[in-house]
């Protein structure tokens, strides 16, 4: 049963195929992602990964908290989701999963969502709603 305190941690190093089939499977072919020259001449220097691949990181580390906890819960969607900081081809970054609260009359699962690089910087917070099953 999952209650509020549950937190969970995973990291994952973004790479070059990561971002290449996220943009196949997507369509989002932006040369942000994509395109080495075009980004080299922005302040960013370099391609950045997806936002939403970041995201889909986030719903791993849900999931994960869930089978933890042994609960069934389908996704109800993303709060107050913000990208903070770039994430390049290379980064490693952790999705911090932390559950705020639990309505057991409603079945809602409210949760934090916070994502840092290898530097600590953040680069995603959110706040993510889940239903029990």
């Amino acid at each position: 049963m999952i209650t509020t305190g549950d937190r969970t941690s995973v990291s994952k190093t973004v790479g070059e195929s990561d971002v290449y089939l996220f943009a196949g499977i997507t369509g989002d072919l932006s040369p942000n992602h994509v395109d080495e020259t075009f980004m080299a001449r922005t302040t960013y220097g370099r391609r950045v990964a997806h936002g939403v691949l970041l995201l889909g990181y986030a719903s791993a580390a849900s999931t994960t908290l869930l089978s933890r906890t042994a609960t069934e819960a389908v996704s109800y969607g993303y709060d107050r989701l913000r990208f903070t900081a770039p994430v390049f081809i290379g980064d490693t970054v952790t999705v911090d999963y932390v559950v705020t609260s639990v309505d057991d009359t409603t079945g809602r699962v409210e949760a934090d969502v916070t994502v840092r690089n290898q530097d600590g910087d953040v680069c995603l917070v959110a706040a993510h709603t889940m239903k029990l099953l």
